[in-house]
């Protein structure tokens, strides 16, 4: 029997459209493949038009499909033809085992899809450092077709609302156009807003393997509208946010690369980050903001200085994440003079070596 691999395909492709926002459960999954299946995989369009009709919940989701699947398998969706080829019986197996019983051995024209781990799952755990090639290529496409969302604050004003506080202004107006009749109470309540996020990735020696993924995601981060900023930190400070606006990702990583004089250099986090705070953070930047310190904390320079302008930091931020890509790891311990003295200001501490750990990120800044 000829045994085909489709699984990582199209399972990645389900949990893509998953990380995306779309609502794939895993029935939808099996009934996607089933469908596939039923189709067969070699045809493009009849892959397309399977996965629309299993893995949408609405028109909604169209446009969001068309572009992870355009990521994903390349070319052109839209146009496609809605014309089904031949239908077929094929046999999906769960299990693994070659020789299980009742499974045909020898016909060379069944399909089969032994239903296991996705490609995008597996790479949820790997450490980015040890992916091939094509896995970062897959890494960058699933980034890419990520929407995150702000932490909201609340707002000064107090807008017309349905529900919350009775807005005697309001009311008392609309009583007078009524010659003082009584009328409807009218209310209000505070508006929410989206909070800042600023992001500060260390391009030190010890963290470039991971930087670019960083910048990737903090690209990711700004294309989504919310509203950030992102600096790198070695031994200097560079704004990148202008460079990482733009929409093509590996173009704005291009530039923010040649932005950074110190890439790959030492670390200085008490001197750069006294320079943010300096430079940007006291004229409003890190002021009720989110800051993300991206770092392994080997600190070359004095830590007592990384502390006390760790402590400058938290006073001026809402809220302060540290992410370490060693967080994750088996037998990590934070130990580093420079993590020493910075986690007694920082309110999360978190990984930063997976593209899970990338969304438990995402997670913790949508509810800071």
């Amino acid at each position: 029997m000829t045994t085909l691999a489709p699984d990582g395909i199209l399972l990645g492709f389900a949990r893509a459209l998953r990380a995306a926002g779309l609502p794939v459960t895993a029935d939808r999954e099996s009934t996607y493949l089933l469908a596939v299946a039923t189709v067969g995989m070699s045809d493009r369009a009849a892959t397309y038009w399977a996965g629309r009709a299993t893995l949408c919940s609405g028109p909604e989701d169209i446009e969001r499909y068309d572009q992870v699947f355009t990521g994903w398998f390349g070319g052109e969706e839209r146009g496609l033809t809605s014309v089904p080829p031949e239908r077929t019986r094929p046999q999906v197996w769960l299990d693994s085992d070659e020789g299980a019983a009742g499974r045909p051995t020898e016909d060379p024209d069944d399909e089969v899809l032994k239903v296991a781990a996705s490609a995008v799952e597996v790479l949820r755990h790997r450490d980015v450092t040890t992916l091939t090639a094509a896995e970062k290529q897959l890494l960058a496409a699933t980034i890419d077709t990520l929407r995150p969302r702000a932490p909201l604050r609340r707002g000064t004003r107090r807008l017309p609302s349905r529900r919350g506080e009775v807005d005697p202004h309001r009311t008392l107006r609309a009583q007078l156009k009524h010659l003082g009749e009584p009328t409807d109470l009218a209310w209000r309540r505070r508006h929410t807003r989206p909070r800042r996020v600023v992001l500060l990735i260390d391009v030190s020696g010890s963290m470039s393997p991971y930087a670019d993924v960083l910048l990737r995601v903090a690209h990711r981060y700004l294309r989504s509208g919310a509203p950030a900023e992102v600096f790198t930190v070695g031994t200097r400070l560079t704004r990148v946010t202008r460079a990482l606006r733009q929409r093509d990702p590996d173009r704005a990583l291009h530039d923010a690369g040649q932005a950074v004089p110190d890439w790959s250099g030492g670390t200085r986090l008490g001197e750069t980050l006294g320079a943010f705070i300096t430079r940007w953070g006291r004229r409003g930047v890190a002021r009720g903001a989110v800051v993300v310190v991206c770092s392994d904390g080997w600190e070359r320079g004095d830590a007592s200085t990384l502390g006390e302008q760790m402590r400058h930091l938290a006073q001026l931020a809402h809220r302060v994440v540290w992410l370490n890509p060693h967080r994750g790891k088996a037998g990590y311990q934070p130990i580093q003079q420079g993590i020493v003295a910075a986690l007694p200001y920082v309110d999360h501490f978190v990984a930063g070596h997976s593209l899970g750990a990338y969304l438990e990120l995402l997670e913790v800044l949508a509810r800071a």
